[in-house]
């Protein structure tokens, strides 16, 4: 095989996989076959083959891999049946919305020839790729707390309005930590590990007329005994990105596309476990790391996908690793309507059983589409 024949399914977000492939900004791949429950979607994905299902699609003899990027809860079953049948896969985040349908659906992943991705496209950032680095390379030497503010997602009342299916139980899952957070859940367990207990206070339909949570801030503990709190919000404007790790060896900040490092010329311990010498700290430096840009992003993500493919090339984001921040996400939820600190791994059953009866209990019907399109949209997903 020279050429990856690609199937596409969802033309929403799909179509911006779809034009990055046939602008030629993701090398030896071809979209050949599209699918969508919208006709009017598929001049998105000019000269692909069109079908009605993703099982058309995925049983059209036309692919040799599936990107699917259809609403949340199907993300387990067209993945499930394209694995099943020997295509290799790439999905949209989240890869489910409960841990449970995350596990079976990796439980349908046939082995390593069988390429399985996600789309966690902001690993692809160099910036996160440094902060990576210097925490599991050491040079920050043991991490004692993280504090993660990540407001900038700001989304309008038209956004939710765009989609019948949105901000509902029973439609999306969740809100942000199932929408927009997988990339920070994902990036945060991928810099600095899973922690092994939180406590979580969601809000719901704070500041949109919704009934899943558009606000969360959450504390967690590690293993190592460092402790971090994580805030996200789609209702704050101006939002805040801003991440800084407190260490043994000094400060690491990351903000307004500016990573800087105020390290301590000797390790904190050696001055407050110590009394050699009263009242001194360490001295210190700042370090700018010179980055720019923010990585090839879904192209990046995608290029790797064909990559791997026909080279076996590593993933940068194997869809195995998306378990995490479903289970993050779970978490959060779970510590929420539950009241109480949860340790992680969390029971996928537990959290099938609370988001069941969410979903029973909801009072929200099926919304009228507003008009308003992904394109119109742009300007507020920021990223």
């Amino acid at each position: 095989m020279k050429t990856v024949r690609l199937g596409i399914v969802g033309l929403g977000m799909g179509a911006l996989h779809a034009a990055n492939v046939q602008s030629g900004k993701v090398r030896r791949a071809v979209v050949t076959a599209v699918a969508d429950n919208n006709p009017e979607k598929f001049s998105r994905a000019p000269g692909a083959r069109a079908f009605a299902t993703a099982e058309e699609l995925i049983g059209s003899g036309l692919v040799d891999a599936v990107l699917i990027a259809t609403p949340h809860y199907s993300h387990t079953s067209l993945g499930i049946k394209a694995l099943r049948a020997g295509l290799h896969v790439l999905v949209e985040k989240p890869i489910s919305v409960q841990l449970a349908d995350a596990q079976r659906l990796l439980a349908a992943h046939r082995g390593k020839k069988q390429v399985f991705a996600a789309m966690f496209n902001q690993r692809t950032d160099p910036f996160y790729q440094k902060i990576r680095a210097l925490v599991r390379g050491g040079e920050l030497g043991e991490f004692h707390r993280i504090s993660w503010t990540v407001t900038d997602w700001f989304r309008p009342a038209a956004y939710y309005a765009s989609s019948a299916w949105r901000a509902t139980w029973a439609g999306e899952g969740g809100g942000i930590l199932l929408n927009q957070c997988p990339h920070n859940l994902d990036l945060l367990q991928w810099m600095f590990g899973m922690p092994v207990r939180l406590r979580a206070y969601c809000h719901f339909g704070r500041y949109h007329d919704i009934e899943v949570e558009d606000d969360v801030t959450a504390y967690l503990e590690f293993a190592n005994g460092a402790t971090g709190v994580f805030t996200a919000s789609t209702g704050e404007a101006p939002g805040t990105n801003r991440l800084e790790v407190a260490a043994e060896r000094g400060r690491l900040v990351y903000e307004n596309d500016r990573l800087t490092f105020t390290r301590n010329a000797v390790p904190a311990a050696e001055f407050s476990r110590t009394t050699k010498e009263p009242f001194a700290k360490p001295a210190t430096d700042e370090v700018v790391f010179p980055l720019t840009g923010h990585g090839g992003q879904h192209a990046e993500l995608l290029q790797n996908f064909i990559d791997a493919i026909l080279d076996g090339t590593p993933l940068l984001a194997p869809a195995s690793e998306g378990l995490h921040s479903v289970g993050l996400a779970n978490a959060m939820l779970l510590s929420t309507w539950t009241d109480r600190t949860v340790s992680l791994p969390i029971s996928g059953r537990a959290y099938a059983g609370w988001l069941k009866k969410k979903i029973a209990t909801s009072k929200r019907k099926p919304r009228t589409k507003s008009g308003v399109t992904a394109a119109d949209l742009a300007k507020s997903f920021g990223r």
